[in-house]
């Protein structure tokens, strides 16, 4: 049975923060702390899969974090804020299913959940900043977000 996204989404977070803070965590482990979540195993291979895409990502991921966040030092962002902010930079740059403005809204919600208001600020901040750079790729886009301004 399939879980709705968010859920899932949430799920996947959790499993990047877990690893974030232990690298040895293996599928079996991560098995019995969602047991009590309501998800098949079948979710929880997904979501691990999905995980696994973002660390292979982690250089990208990281170092665009960084460019946009320059005021503020990479390593200053809390663990939370920083694995959302991964989620939500993997979804914008390599998941082409999932609509970016729903890859911001996500992680903004996820922010305020897990995190701060002002932690989802920030993730808003530097999301918004990588679409945006995504739109700006073609000129003719940048002109059409500048002359929005």
């Amino acid at each position: 049975m399939p879980i709705p996204l968010r859920k899932f989404r949430e799920i996947v977070f959790q499993i990047i923060f877990s690893l974030d803070l232990n690298k040895e965590v293996d599928f079996s482990e991560l098995t019995l702390i969602f047991d009590g979540l309501t998800v098949t195993k079948k979710n929880l291979r997904d979501a691990h899969e999905k995980a696994n895409q973002v660390h292979l990502h982690l250089p990208e991921i990281d170092a665009q974090i960084e460019k946009i966040s320059y005021a503020y030092d990479f390593k200053r962002i809390s663990t939370v804020e920083k694995n959302i902010l991964r989620l939500g930079v993997f979804e914008l740059l390599f998941d082409k299913g999932v609509p970016p403005k729903v890859a911001i809204a996500e992680a903004i919600r996820i922010g305020r959940k897990y995190g701060s208001p002002e932690g989802a600020t920030f993730i808003n901040a530097i999301l918004d900043k990588v679409y945006h750079g995504i739109l700006c790729l073609s000129e003719e886009s940048c002109k059409l977000s500048k002359e929005s301004l």
